[in-house]
């Protein structure tokens, strides 16, 4: 693994992308310093320049390299999330790409905890800008076999940490003077946050910054996607299966009967094993030659969030081309 934490640094240092496990999902790294490396992310993966990236740092200690006003509830929430899930949005500094920040005054920077992510961090020395390794609007990453299947040989170098801890993206937050705001669910509560911090909002306004994985449709199977309450899915099966279409189905439960034209995963009732997995059983129910892919609602508490955060995002109408 030396020798290929070794080409990777050298890899980033050539203005190349490489691709590396987080905690979250795998991450399409460039040097944040290298705004030309930087474009090369939003164009292999499809991306829209306006759209912000992720500065991935090894320390908070970093912090003022990349941001000019890091308010006390940004310091209270690195210190006690990072390394970790959490990616704070504060006022950027003067020396920040606007490739990095999609041209906004913010910008977005966490803290890592994967053993993999921190070696290459700390080899590396600087900042990394790193979406999730997918193409723009689909199914992230969360293992090694996910990014060649995505990318092929486009990226230099592909550092294989294994299934990622977590398997959805990082919870956001805002951190300016006047707020602490969510602005994407991630695995660290509200609750959470509001226990070190007290009163924060959820939700973007029109004055929110933009961040990644914000826009309507996202996370997107490329099989329409279709959320449908518990109650009413086995109608729905009744319906589809009589009129000759194979189905794709993720629910907490088994099936309630057997037949050829049904491809169901149990994805659990937990919903820290039901995020970790969802973007593996996602792409397995996308393969699989279905015409419709149903998904039974999951929970309405807080540590469900992220999860249908994830899922109403895929099933929103998409004009991504196949």
């Amino acid at each position: 693994m030396q020798a290929q934490l070794e080409s990777a640094v050298a890899a980033l240092r050539a203005g190349e992308l490489v691709a590396f496990a987080t905690e979250t999902v795998y991450g399409l790294g460039a040097d944040a310093a290298d705004a030309e490396a930087v474009r090369r992310v939003f164009e292999l993966k499809g991306r829209p320049a306006s759209h912000p990236l992720i500065v991935h740092l090894h320390s908070a200690a970093q912090l003022p390299l990349w941001a000019r006003e890091i308010s006390p509830a940004a310091h209270k929430l690195a210190a006690a999330f990072w390394p970790g899930p959490l990616t704070l949005v504060l006022p950027r500094a003067a020396t920040v790409s606007d490739a990095v920040t999609g041209g906004q005054d913010t910008v977005a920077l966490r803290v890592p905890a994967h053993p993999l992510a921190r070696a290459l961090l700390a080899a590396f020395g600087g900042g990394i800008a790193a979406p999730s390794a997918n193409r723009y609007g689909r199914l992230s990453a969360t293992c090694a076999a996910h990014v060649r299947d995505e990318f092929g040989d486009a990226v230099a170098v592909v550092l294989d940490g294994g299934d990622c801890d977590l398997g959805v993206e990082s919870t956001i937050v805002c951190c300016d003077a006047q707020r602490v705001q969510v602005l994407r669910p991630g695995s660290i509560t509200l609750s959470q946050l509001q226990a070190v911090v007290g009163p924060v909002s959820s939700g973007a306004d029109a004055s929110s910054p933009r961040v990644p994985g914000s826009t309507l449709a996202h996370y997107s199977p490329r099989t329409p996607l279709q959320q449908v309450d518990a109650g009413q899915l086995a109608q729905l099966l009744a319906q589809r299966l009589a009129a000759g279409q194979r189905l794709g189905v993720l629910a907490q439960g088994p099936p309630p009967r057997v037949h050829p034209g049904l491809v169901w995963i149990v994805a659990g009732a937990h919903a820290v094993s039901y995020a970790h997995d969802l973007y593996a059983n996602l792409r397995q129910l996308d393969q699989s030659g279905c015409a419709l892919l149903l998904v039974s609602r999951v929970p309405d508490d807080e540590t469900w969030d992220a999860v249908r955060d994830r899922l109403r995002r895929a099933a929103a109408p998409s004009d991504l081309t196949a």
